[in-house]
């Protein structure tokens, strides 16, 4: 399995590709992820991301791109990938093609993860958690029985808020998001491997329409296959 997840901060992509890489054994690989993974062990491509952050300017495509390049040469990725939230943008996907076309590895599918944004807005913005034990909270989808303790540690006053889980932050990251990527559907529409899922599903429905796009429905002769336990 070698696929492409595409949505805005919060959609679920992380919790999706998780699902599908213990599924099927393959690797999750995000641009974050990589970038602080490799400032934090020191390589030469981590100390030239930390200096351009550091000035604070974006991240070039190009770096990007030999980052994810030299992650996709590691042994683990033989058996598959899911690239979570990139490409970003057109650049980056041309790159990426030509990239992956000199390893000689095709990609299966690129899956958008459709949302509504007023109702992510409220998903998004409605998160809290409690500081002493993580657990999740949600002003209207998951409330404290108590208000003022948490339901699965019994602390009280320590339920706290993300800075950036705001309705005002939240849009504007999805006003960038739609900028960025709405180019980049019709690139890969234009190719046949543009797959779309509701995102705003619940949790397994959007890993059944994933599977289901993916052709792994009960009797597809796409099947991949899962990863053997034990």
């Amino acid at each position: 399995m070698r696929i492409i997840l595409l949505g805005p901060p919060g959609a679920g992509k992380g919790t999706q590709a998780r699902i599908l890489t213990e599924k099927y054994g393959t690797v999750h690989i995000a641009a974050g992820d990589l970038f602080r993974d490799n400032i934090k062990n020191g390589t030469p491509l981590g100390k030239q991301v930390e200096s351009i952050l550091k000035a604070g300017t974006l991240v070039p495509d190009d770096v990007t791109i030999k980052m994810i390049s030299e992650r996709l040469d590691q042994p683990d990725c033989k058996n598959g990938f899911v690239l979570d939230g990139f490409p970003r943008n057109v650049a980056q996907a041309e790159a990426l093609e030509k990239m992956l076309k000199e390893k000689g590895v095709k990609l299966d599918a690129v899956v958008q993860m459709a949302v509504n944004d007023d109702e992510l807005v409220e998903r998004i913005s409605g998160r809290f958690t409690c500081s002493g034990c993580g657990e999740g909270y949600h002003d209207k989808f998951k409330k404290p029985h108590n208000p003022e303790s948490c339901d699965k540690c019994g602390a009280k006053g320590t339920f706290t808020r993300r800075p950036d889980d705001n309705a005002a932050t939240v849009r504007t990251r999805l006003e960038t998001y739609h900028h960025q990527t709405k180019p980049i559907l019709p690139f890969y529409e234009s190719r046949g491997m543009l797959k779309t899922v509701n995102g705003m599903a619940s949790m397994a429905e959007v890993t059944s329409q994933i599977l289901a796009v993916l052709g792994q429905n009960k009797g597809s002769g796409n099947n991949f296959a899962p990863k053997k336990h034990g």
